[in-house]
């Protein structure tokens, strides 16, 4: 049987049928929690409309215990422990109502494997008994709701499938598991957002699937893990009152949002399909072969995530629009260098700002303590306000907000000897002003937010006297 399987693509139904399936000793614990369960039914609604789903892979290490042929999972414990709770609820509070005959014949035939596994297999983990129990009782409620159809276990059982790899030797099983998981830290949470809405293209938009693919790959992988953790990430999370200190693996789920072909009729849908739908229809009008028009979806940081094309597009979108707004604030080419001569501005996205505030960001882009670490934080918390506030306002009152933005988070690094990324973080959701603008209805609801001025006894860091000066010049230091 493990040669049948050995670099094979198997259905739910035959990994579970398995008879010589067992966790090893040397495993860690059964750590999937029922937000993991959660997520997992959540796919399979979301997917079984498809031929098939794709749940990962299994690597097994082949080996003989007690003249029998044994299979150990040296990597995919959690999620195959996790399809079988669900089978074993399935088969405790569905079997004997079921009416389709081929689903309760499948369930039967996996009764003695399950059985027989849960008999054989120990767990010396207080953690995995604990996420055992809370899993199965969590599975039992799911899979008991009257919209867990019978098609939804026809679905998991047959058409959702692993990729399975056998191999004879423990080392060399553990040297693939190590470069499985290897590849997984080197994939980026971009990465991850990237297949997910690959997924979620409808079959009609074929050729703009390539087109996405080709632009996505054209950037640099480095410029969208940046744009990701320092600017989308904490914004979007900063503007729900969340901390926001690293963005990894488990924290993509922020940039899932909604399918428009598959979610349902619910009115706050409504304004994002008219939105999509309106675009769509515009530039495909004649009219744009004469006029040569394009109207672009008009995203905004904090709106509910299209699932597919429409990500791509946000994504490409903010891409440039950030990286205009960050260059433009820190290139040492400005295009018009800050100087003593006041006919000479600074300008983002060809705004010119007046004098105080193109003198903020000449000191800013200047000023020797810019490169440490704790000043690089502050920096990305100045930036991240600009950026959500001209996402939310464009260049109204530009100059004025930049000033009320430079004290806001100047003040925390001239207050702190140190600060770290959990400083910055800190500071962002005590003082949250990405709340404050996301509320506004106009820019003086951000401009009237009051500010209190520091006091040299207030400013036990590190001195900078350059961002000293600026806080004395506009009153906020005494």
């Amino acid at each position: 049987m493990s040669k049948q399987i050995d670099k094979e693509i198997i259905t739910v139904k035959t990994l579970l049928s398995l008879p010589n399936l067992s966790i090893p000793a040397y495993q860690r614990p059964y750590k999937w929690s029922q937000t993991n369960l959660a997520d997992l039914l959540s796919d399979l609604k979301v997917y079984r409309e498809k031929s098939a789903y794709r749940l990962g892979s299994v690597v097994f290490h082949k080996h003989i215990d007690s003249d029998k042929e044994a299979l150990d999972i040296v990597d995919g414990q959690q999620r195959t422990l996790t399809l079988l709770l669900l089978v074993k609820a399935l088969l405790e509070e569905r079997f004997n109502g079921l009416k389709r005959q081929d689903v309760k014949q499948t369930l039967t035939t996996l009764t003695d494997p399950i059985n027989s596994f849960l008999a054989r297999q120990t767990f010396n983990s207080d953690i995995s008994h604990r996420n055992l129990h809370q899993n199965f009782m969590a599975a039992k409620r799911a899979v008991a709701r009257s919209d867990f159809t019978e098609a939804d276990i026809d679905f998991l059982l047959n058409r959702c499938e692993v990729v399975t790899f056998v191999l004879d030797d423990v080392s060399e099983a553990f040297q693939f598991f190590d470069s499985q998981n290897a590849r997984g830290r080197d994939l980026d949470p971009h990465d991850l957002l990237k297949a997910f809405h690959l997924r979620e293209f409808s079959q009609s938009e074929s050729q703009l699937k390539a087109d996405s693919v080709r632009h996505w790959e054209s950037l640099e992988s480095d410029q969208l893990a940046r744009l990701f953790a320092n600017y989308l990430f904490r914004i979007r999370n900063w503007a729900q009152g969340k901390s926001a200190q690293y963005f990894n693996k488990s924290k993509v789920g922020l940039f899932k949002g909604v399918n428009l072909d598959q979610v349902g009729l619910y009115p706050y849908v409504e304004p994002l399909r008219i939105a999509h739908h309106f675009v769509d229809n515009y530039n495909g009008q004649y009219q744009r072969h004469i006029d040569h028009q394009h109207m672009h979806f008009p995203f905004h940081l904090d709106q509910m995530i299209i699932n597919g094309r429409r990500f791509f597009e946000m994504t490409s979108h903010y891409q440039h629009k950030i990286n205009e707004i960050v260059s433009d604030e820190r290139s040492g080419k400005l295009k018009a260098k800050y100087s003593e001569d006041k006919s000479q501005t600074i300008r983002i996205l060809d705004h010119e700002l007046e004098p105080l505030a193109s003198k903020i960001l000449h000191t800013l882009n200047t000023y020797p303590s810019r490169t440490r670490t704790g000043d690089g934080y502050i920096r990305t918390l100045f930036d991240c306000a600009v950026i959500f506030y001209l996402d939310k306002f464009g260049a109204h009152q530009l100059s004025q907000v930049i000033e009320k933005l430079f004290i806001w988070a100047y003040s925390c690094r001239l207050q702190m000897q140190v600060v770290g990324i959990e400083r910055m973080d800190k500071h962002a959701l005590t003082q949250n002003v990405f709340e404050r603008i996301k509320q506004a209805v106009q820019p003086s609801d951000v401009l009237n937010w009051p500010l209190a001025t520091l006091k040299a006894s207030d400013c036990k860091g590190t001195k900078l006297s350059e961002i000293t000066e600026l806080f004395k010049d506009m009153k906020y230091y005494e």
